[in-house]
């Protein structure tokens, strides 16, 4: 499988205005989920888990009961690509659906 192209900073700029919450720290999309426990956390990062294995592309997060902190990027071109993008987008659901909010 050939390696995603890195995204243009206006690319970038442009995916953020549809990543609320999300944000660019030393060139790595950053963001924080909080959730009403560690149950619930832990319930996220499972289905983050599953899906970035399935997409071979793995997040860098911490977790400290009920909140996520979570660094996307793209080792293998390093930056950010489509895949960090996917993944924020996929994240944001999954926090949905365990009651996250930002």
């Amino acid at each position: 499988m050939p390696k995603p192209a890195s995204l243009t900073d206006g690319q970038i700029q442009y995916a953020l205005q549809d990543l609320p919450g999300w944000s660019v720290v030393n060139g790595k999309l950053h963001r924080e989920f909080k959730f009403r426990g560690f149950t619930e956390a832990f319930g996220f990062m499972t289905m983050v888990a599953v899906e970035a294995h399935a997409m071979d592309h793995h997040p860098e997060w911490s977790n400290v009961y009920g909140r996520v902190e979570v660094t996307l990027s793209t080792h293998d071109v390093g930056g950010l690509t489509v895949l960090d993008l996917e993944l924020a987008r996929f994240m944001d659901a999954a926090a949905a659906l365990c009651g996250g909010a930002a």
